[in-house]
């Protein structure tokens, strides 16, 4: 009998973990830690299990994978997000899209449209389960690819059931952004949204008003020499080939929620010299910490949504072209919510252990 329990990702944008006992195998899909500092990987997740698998490499996916490391588990992982594992790592490479077969088990990969080498995961398992990790549709950026029908799923609902198309979040954004003046400053994962938000501005402003930071100058070359970004992604190119633009209007800095990296050294020069909030501001586009909340409570601090993760729409359309008979709503507070949300056509179950 092959079952699938969420340990990890229901409630909360917690940890992901996935426990997939196949009957021969215990797997453990994802090995997050985060965002939150004190959300961490709890290490018994790991009992009994044979491999994990990892789906992209932002800290809630893969953050705990030092532990898997130290229990000499082999790490089933894309190349490219292999590459955020610790270098001890016993990696085996999926690919980003096709089959590979364990044990008789057919795994198919597919990119997911949120983060660079990022995959959704299907086992063949009784009538098929569907695992997206993060995945979103409406990325320029990033490509996505159809998965295969599925009986149970467990699906990103990060955005619970929110239903703003990014259409009208750029709306949102560009109408903050004409408001403020002075240098405005965006803390991001690099392998995320940087690429596609330096190519809204680029256009919106000119390559001049643009600054990436290195480590989001890095991950943007991989992802041009890589092929798995859309053909328009290409136009970024001389942003990366130029030296440091410190007067640069835009500011695109990792980390995400300015706890460290570029963006953190940023907002605390700003709010040492008295010029956050005056000629310099911060936006937020993502997950909220603490941390990123305690930055947009002050004056110079703002959020605009930029969507990563799909909305209400989207998770339903997904539930529908699967042919899902149950699904986790995943990432999410309240998930009870979607025992009434009749949109879906499928069953929803929640911490307990479902059987394929």
């Amino acid at each position: 009998m092959s079952t699938i329990t969420v340990l990890s990702g229901i409630g909360d944008k917690g940890p992901a973990a996935m426990r997939l006992d196949t009957g021969r195998h215990r797997w453990l899909l994802d090995c997050g830690f985060g965002p939150e500092a004190n959300a961490t990987f709890d290490p018994d997740w790991l009992i009994g299990v044979d491999a994990v698998f990892v789906t992209h490499d932002h800290i809630d996916h893969i953050g705990g994978a030092a532990y898997a490391v130290e229990a000499g588990l082999p790490i089933y992982a894309t190349r490219r997000t292999a590459q955020a594992l610790p270098p001890s790592a016993q990696v085996i490479a999926l690919p980003e899209q096709g089959e590979t077969h364990l044990d008789g088990i057919c795994l198919t990969t597919g990119r997911n449209g949120h983060a660079l080498g990022g995959v959704w995961m299907h086992f063949d398992l009784g009538a098929g389960l569907f695992y997206s990790g993060d995945w979103s549709e409406e990325s320029q950026w990033f490509a996505f690819d159809e998965p295969p029908d599925a009986a149970t799923a467990i699906i990103d609902c990060s955005y619970h059931l929110s239903n703003v198309p990014q259409s009208q979040r750029l709306q949102d954004l560009d109408a903050l952004i004409d408001d403020l003046g002075g240098q405005i400053l965006f803390p991001v994962p690099p392998s995320g949204r940087a690429g596609e938000l330096a190519l809204h501005l680029m256009h919106r402003f000119g390559p001049e008003a643009v600054l990436l930071d290195p480590e989001c100058c890095d991950s943007l070359r991989a992802a041009l020499r890589s092929g798995g970004v859309a053909p328009r992604a290409q136009e970024i190119a001389p942003l990366l080939e130029r030296g440091p633009l410190d007067e640069a209007r835009f500011l695109i800095c990792d980390t995400p929620n300015a706890d460290g990296g570029a963006a953190w050294a940023y907002v605390r020069a700003w709010r040492e010299s008295g010029r956050l909030g005056r000629d310099a501001h911060v936006i937020f586009t993502g997950h909220m910490t603490a941390h990123a909340r305690g930055i947009e409570a002050v004056e110079g601090g703002y959020f605009r949504r930029w969507n990563v993760h799909p909305p209400l729409s989207d998770q339903i359309a997904m539930i529908r072209r699967l042919g899902t008979k149950r699904y986790a709503p995943a990432f999410c507070t309240m998930p009870e919510d979607y025992l009434v949300e009749e949109g879906f056509d499928a069953q929803v179950f929640l911490h307990e252990t479902v059987e394929l």
